[in-house]
């Protein structure tokens, strides 16, 4: 642990979502696995989010984007002038392009879908409390298409795809491009067999099966 992360304060959550058993399960899932995370509140409405968001002053809010009386656009709305320096985070089970875009465009900093692990959502926290754009898989195109061209746009970052050193990328994009591992070793000056040990272990990471669902996979990412 460096000292950084010895010294810096938990990141403040306050979770919004319809459903209370939901709300007690990710409650519990981070007060569990980390201490870099300290969930100060919670709410099951627009109403009472916009309240509680406005009380607490929370660092990060993890928002559901469908709910009865409005969803997280609206929360976002209502919240916005008042807490501004409040990071948004999405969390839904939606992953349709349209509401990604819709909770993007009202404020959002990242937005993951809730088949997300509990360690991947603990880092998402962090890092768009640091500053950083979050995505689930697939969900950063979406964006990247509907805000190509605002300025200041903060940097995206997939939590998967940061699993891969910048040389199993480089393998995985030219494996996605058709290449055959032994045109691959000529292209990065690397043996058949250092590919095939990158190879093995991109599959791991993503725990995906074979080549074809990486290119795939690859694809999602605009890494081709």
């Amino acid at each position: 642990m460096t000292e950084e992360t010895q010294s810096r304060q938990p990141v403040r959550v306050f979770l919004v979502d319809d459903h209370s058993m939901f709300r007690a399960g990710v409650r519990a899932e981070l007060d569990t696995i980390t201490d870099d995370i300290e969930v100060v509140g919670e709410a099951g409405t627009v109403g009472e989010a916009v309240a509680g968001i406005g009380h607490l002053k929370p660092d990060v809010v993890l928002l559901d984007v469908h709910m009865p009386d409005g969803g997280g656009a609206e929360v976002l709305r209502q919240s916005r002038k008042a807490t501004p320096d409040v990071v948004f985070l999405a969390l839904s089970v939606s992953d349709a392009a349209e509401d990604v875009i819709a909770v993007i465009r009202a404020g959002a900093r990242g937005y993951v879908t809730k088949t997300i692990s509990s360690q991947e959502l603990a880092k998402a926290v962090v890092r768009v409390a640091d500053g950083d754009a979050v995505f689930s898989p697939r969900l950063a195109g979406f964006v990247l298409d509907a805000f190509a061209d605002r300025p200041g746009a903060a940097p995206i970052s997939d939590p998967e795809l940061d699993l891969l050193t910048p040389r199993e990328r480089d393998v995985l994009r030219l494996l996605a491009r058709g290449y055959a591992y032994k045109e691959i070793a000529a292209e990065l000056f690397i043996s058949v067999k250092t590919v095939e040990t990158h190879v093995s272990s991109v599959l791991r990471k993503t725990q995906l099966s074979n080549r074809y669902e990486l290119s795939r996979w690859a694809s999602d990412r605009r890494l081709v």
